[in-house]
């Protein structure tokens, strides 16, 4: 090839890659330019969220300062006079953000025989502050003896305090007397209605008497007219509710293969033994806690998982059992008489005791962004995994033999037994559930498995235990003996049904602390983000009771 022909086949080679560059440099230029644009945005939104309001002059405990108001946060600084050296000592600024402030209130001085009226005395601010994992109440006081003046801040800061969208103004209340202790109507009068009425939150309540009936309000009940729904009692109740919840979106969007995401959010107040939803999204077992999230109208959204059998839904709920934890569940539920603490210890020495695997067939579709063990231990030879294709059906993963426990869980399952959850590494809202499967193995080994829950980690590092990551769960049982059939002699007829009595073999699964006899094949799928509750997520629940039954 002459120099001259190399130099005409190299021109449009040139000229290609220079449209290229050319090309490459616009796109850069316009993408620097749509940055530049959304940072002066966002600034602008800084600028105007930092804008001075308000300021005036209100004296904090007895000491005059300057208070400033913006759209985001409230600022009191001392006023202190220059001293004739000239010296001035820099102070630090007060500051509370308007996100934690939940009431605002005109303070007034009322003799013991006024009912209404009297002399205004400044502004109260009702707000909350953590302590670890808690919330609690606080409130700051603003004194200025001038009613004009304490008027204009009340009026600014009531409109900004109903800018917060999320915050419910008139919730449908649950209360289930019988939860526990039987302490739910007072954990209710005594540590939320206060909050409740402090917050301008109208309340309409319903006092469940009997399993099913927080489900028949739900399904007649005119959604639209609430904010939220709240729940005050154990994990049954709030299982009822969610499933209650879900359900009724799906029969009010004409869906009934399809799950909908529930229209209303849920506050739980916790009133239960274990309440392991609860200590999921607030990390402590405490009313105020629980409240003070309602109020401020904190939403997380959270994952739930369908239960069908035989292509019937079962129910929707956050987490199963089946074997070890169902068994355990269905010899508490014949002690009904017992304390709660002292049934469960029975129930789990007397499970230990008579410990035997069910020989099921066990199969799982691995989570999309799921490659291998969750937990990063041993997954058994599973690492190679297929790539899923479009139907999905190709990535089935089957095994088949003897099993101590099954678990999925789709939430941590925080509680204090169990403060970094049944399943810690798993989140309120990723789209996946937990698959704990515990082969067979002595009871000494599988008794170090349960009793590891209660510490930091290493409940999963044995070799019988293999955990996986998993978007839905088949589990079919190959025994032609129920449970129930087995322990029928020696343990006696139960007081307490099931939720589900179905004739021939049953086996029973602990689904959100509920009993279910099921004898078929189980179906268990995930779905992201299916409701919202009102809290956040956390790591770790606060600790305060230790098991001596292991």
């Amino acid at each position: 090839m002459s120099e001259l022909e190399a130099e005409v086949q190299g021109e449009p080679r040139d000229s290609g890659k220079k449209k290229k560059k050319k090309k490459k440099e616009k796109r850069m230029v316009s993408e620097e330019e749509e940055k530049r644009k959304q940072e002066e945005q966002v600034e602008k939104e800084e600028e105007r969220s930092d804008s001075v309001l308000m300021r005036g002059i209100f004296k904090v405990t007895k000491k005059s300062h300057d208070v400033l108001l913006t759209r985001t946060r409230l600022t009191w600084t001392p006023i202190i006079p220059e001293s004739p050296t000239g010296d001035g000592s820099v102070l630090e600024a007060g500051v509370l953000l308007l996100q934690d402030v939940y009431a605002v209130k005109v303070k007034r001085r009322r003799a013991a025989s006024q009912q209404s009226g009297g002399a205004v005395l400044g502004l109260a601010l009702f707000h909350c502050k953590r302590r670890g994992r808690r919330l609690e109440e606080d409130t700051l006081h603003l004194h200025n003896a001038s009613a004009e003046h304490t008027h204009s801040w009340y009026n600014t800061l009531k409109e900004l305090l109903t800018g917060f969208s999320s915050r419910p103004r008139y919730v449908k209340v649950f209360i289930n007397p019988s939860s526990h202790k039987k302490e739910a109507v007072h954990i209710y009068r005594d540590h939320v209605a206060p909050l409740f009425k402090m917050a301008d939150i109208r309340t309409d309540i319903t006092v469940t008497d009997r399993k099913g009936h927080a489900l028949s309000v739900m399904k007649e009940c005119k959604l639209d007219e609430y904010d939220g729904a709240v729940c005050v009692g154990g994990d049954g109740s709030v299982a009822e509710l969610c499933h209650a919840l879900v359900l009724r979106a799906q029969l009010d969007a004409n869906s009934p293969e399809k799950p909908v995401r529930a229209v209303l959010p849920l506050g739980i107040i916790p009133a239960g033994s274990t309440d392991v939803v609860s200590c999921s999204v607030h990390g402590v077992r405490d009313p105020v806690t629980a409240a003070l999230h309602i109020v401020l109208g904190h939403l997380q959204q959270v994952d739930m998982c369908s239960f069908l059998s035989n292509g019937q839904l079962v129910r929707f709920g956050f987490s199963a059992m089946f074997g070890f934890g169902g068994q355990s569940l269905a010899r508490a539920e014949k002690k009904r008489w017992m304390s709660s603490s002292r049934r469960r210890e029975y129930a789990l020495v007397k499970t230990l005791a008579r410990l035997r695997p069910e020989d099921c067939q066990l199969s799982f579709l691995p989570a999309q962004n799921s490659r291998g063990s969750l937990f990063g231990y041993r997954d058994q030879g599973r690492d190679q995994e297929q790539e899923a294709d479009s139907d999905m059906e190709e990535s089935w993963m089957s095994n088949q033999g003897l099993y101590l426990s099954i678990s999925i869980m789709c939430i941590p399952c925080l509680s204090p037994h169990a403060p970094q959850g049944l399943a810690p590494n798993t989140s309120l809202d990723n789209g996946s559930a937990s698959l704990i499967a515990v082969g067979n193995a002595s009871r000494s080994e599988f008794i170090k498995h349960l009793k590891r829950y209660s510490s930091s980690s290493g409940q999963f590092s044995f070799p019988f235990v293999e955990t996986h990551s998993v978007s839905a769960v088949k589990i079919r049982p190959r025994s032609l003996i129920g449970w129930s059939e087995e322990e029928s002699d020696e343990e006696g007829e139960s007081k307490t049904a099931p939720i589900i009595q179905s004739e021939g073999a049953a086996f029973p699964w602990n689904i959100d602390g509920e009993l279910v006899e099921i004898p078929n094949e189980v179906f268990i799928r995930v779905h992201p983000r299916l409701i919202t509750l009102y809290g956040e997520e956390v790591d770790e629940a606060e600790s305060t009771i230790t098991c001596s039954c292991l």
